[in-house]
């Protein structure tokens, strides 16, 4: 039997599950997973097997309407990643149904799917009756020439096998990308200063976590098999410094904790995770921000 492999792009508004797909397809945590919008800043690459073929899920952005420079470069990652995928997923959900935001996408489609197997997956199908779900399945359809439509929970696994033995028939073939143990292409500081955000925005509110970035600063193996992980949380005001450390610094200590729980759990080993917090107020302006992200400063011009 011959070998395939390909990337799979997952578009899709932001909320609309996708790195909860992605977490569902790779089988381990690889994307942040939050009830904030926009939490996925790179293109995540996560790598999963299905029997002889290797899919390489690409993450991307929400596509929605960008009005910061952080968001154009986003919103450009996105639209990247569409169009260097073999096989582009688009996630709707299912109880919001066809809004401005599916509309845009589907017309860009017209261009970026051009060429590629597009795959329509309604997703969380367990907040709609049947009725509504088979009309939103023919206008989509109406309005774009899927490949393919699948009804899925990404949350709860139903229909996410089928979709994903279905990719398997749709990667090319040849040689696989990636070590068939590797789950994620992206760098292990990466991942960690990732982590560290998704238990930041799980715990502050409003508009801060879209305005401060976590990155690792350092990485020291240690002798006992454990690593001293140190990483920099930056905001943009002396206030939100405040509103980051908590009362009494409880917040950004328990902010520690989860993620070095969450670390620990995904290395295999004992972490020791050190957190500070600096005021940055240009970080939104700063090219080197941007690559810890991985995305493009120019994108966002």
């Amino acid at each position: 039997m011959s070998t395939r492999a390909g990337f799979i792009a997952l578009i899709g508004e932001p909320n609309a599950g996708k790195s909860t797909l992605l977490n569902r397809m790779v089988g381990a945590k690889v994307s942040i997973v939050t009830h904030k919008v926009q939490t996925t800043r790179a293109r995540i690459r996560g790598v999963a097997m299905e029997g002889e073929s290797q899919l390489v899920f690409v993450d991307t952005p929400g596509l929605f309407q960008p009005r910061r420079r952080l968001d154009r470069a986003m919103v450009a990652a996105a639209w990247g990643g569409a169009a260097d995928a073999d096989v582009i997923v688009l996630l709707i959900e299912a109880h919001r149904g066809v809004t401005e935001g599916v509309e845009r996408i589907l017309e860009n489609l017209a261009e970026v799917g051009e060429g590629r197997r597009v795959a329509l997956a309604i997703n969380k199908i367990d907040r709609v009756q049947s009725d509504v779900l088979l009309g939103l399945t023919k206008d989509l359809n109406d309005r774009f020439a899927f490949a393919e439509t699948f009804m899925i929970s990404a949350e709860k696994g139903y229909g996410t096998e089928d979709l994903r033995k279905w990719l398997a028939q749709e990667v090319p073939e040849g040689p696989w990308l990636y070590p068939e143990d590797q789950i994620a292409d992206l760098p292990l500081r990466m991942i960690a200063a990732e982590m560290t955000r998704e238990k930041l925005t799980l715990r502050l509110h409003q508009e801060l976590p879209y305005q401060l970035t976590v990155e690792t600063e350092k990485w020291e193996e240690r002798k006992d098999g454990s690593a001293r992980i140190d990483q920099i949380v930056y905001v943009v005001r002396d206030g939100h410094k405040g509103i980051v450390l908590g009362k009494r610094g409880e917040t950004i200590k328990a902010v520690g904790q989860a993620a070095r729980t969450e670390l620990e759990e995904f290395l295999d080993r004992k972490i020791h995770l050190f957190l500070q917090i600096k005021v940055r107020p240009n970080w939104l302006e700063e090219s080197e921000r941007y690559s810890e992200m991985g995305l493009e400063f120019k994108d966002g011009n």
